[in-house]
């Protein structure tokens, strides 16, 4: 049931998320993660703040959950504390970067991006292009900053990838906007027996070869500059990955992306389709609903989270047979839809 609470909760949902922020770049977590019941006085010691400043971080970060007050002292929440033993919560800090430094300074033009069917959002943004990948390209240190959260999204996601792509039989696999290669390299690292390229624009591709090379699988994950709507794809691949890829583009470009995949195939190639995934019964999850926030304003004209179906349609339209949904089973939405060209 829908009460005051949950109001409250959207009503100043920016608000909170600016707590999250504060205590992640103030360093707040990791202090209670080695000093648990640190007193307030001690914590506001330990990241320099005044009294006041201290109150009101830790008012916000435990009516929110994240931290908890018993005893005059204060300790974080259990599933934090859980991630920053694993060595997860970089990835979690990562991600709040991601949304501070790129999301929410384009959330107001939400509405208008509404209006207008448009990622409005962009004018953030000097430079030119019409998607957030040509404008990042003029923006280096921002650019920097997307494809190492970038890197933290797949990190997030990797294991559902990993787990659901079948690609026994598969020698070659073509990763199409691969990004820095986070992506080809989880996957190579799980499948010793395949060859992965990456396709990426140029702001992407430098920093693949030096991940790719870091990880010494230079030998296996080859690195190709291109324009993945412009330019052929390099052959010699029974596979084709789109990883986190078809989320951003129209109806129809996906189409085309998928009908060029196609083309670039031999018979009884593969091509397999990773993303977050809304549900076909159009109320959740919240995960979904809410990240389309920021691709309704920022990526590019028409991104946004599709649903199962509407990837299985335009699959079989352009020849795809086969055509079989791999859900995931973690907290966020992602699966893999998987075809064959007969």
């Amino acid at each position: 049931m829908f009460d005051n609470d949950d109001l409250v909760r959207i009503l100043f949902g920016s608000a909170a998320f600016q707590m999250l922020n504060a205590g992640c770049r103030l360093g707040l977590f990791p202090l209670l993660s080695a000093e648990p019941g640190s007193t307030a006085e001690e914590v506001g010691a330990g990241l320099g703040l005044n009294p006041r400043p201290t109150q009101t971080l830790l008012l916000g970060t435990t009516a929110l959950g994240l931290t908890t007050h018993e005893g005059g002292g204060y300790r974080n929440a259990e599933l934090i504390e859980q991630r920053l033993r694993d060595g997860t919560w970089e990835i979690i800090e990562d991600l709040v970067a991601f949304e501070a430094g790129i999301v929410v300074p384009a959330d107001p033009d939400f509405t208008e991006s509404l209006r207008q069917d448009t990622n409005v959002g962009l004018r953030r943004l000097a430079g030119e292009g019409t998607d957030l990948y040509h404008r990042l390209t003029h923006h280096p240190e921002l650019s920097d900053l997307f494809y190492r959260c970038m890197h933290s999204w797949s990190r997030l996601s990797n294991p559902v990838l990993v787990a659901e792509a079948d690609l026994s039989g598969v020698t070659r696999v073509l990763d199409v906007g691969g990004g820095d290669g986070v992506n080809a390299i989880a996957l190579a690292q799980a499948n010793p027996g395949v060859e992965f390229t990456v396709l990426d624009l140029p702001g992407a591709v430098g920093i693949a070869r030096r991940k790719v090379a870091e990880r010494g699988l230079a030998d296996r994950i080859s690195v190709v500059e291109g324009d993945i709507f412009a330019d052929d794809y390099p052959a010699g691949h029974d596979c084709v990955l789109f990883a986190n890829q078809l989320v951003i583009w129209s109806p129809e470009e996906n189409t085309a992306l998928l009908a060029k995949a196609h083309r670039a195939l031999p018979a009884g190639g593969r091509v397999l389709v990773f993303s977050a995934v809304s549900d076909e019964s159009g109320d959740g999850p919240l995960y979904a609903a809410l990240d389309n926030v920021y691709f309704t304003t920022l990526p590019a004209a028409k991104s946004t989270i599709y649903h199962w179906g509407q990837y299985e349609e335009w699959l079989t339209k352009v020849g795809f047979t086969d055509v079989a949904r791999h859900a995931g089973n973690t907290w966020t939405p992602h699966g893999v839809v998987s075809a064959r060209k007969p």
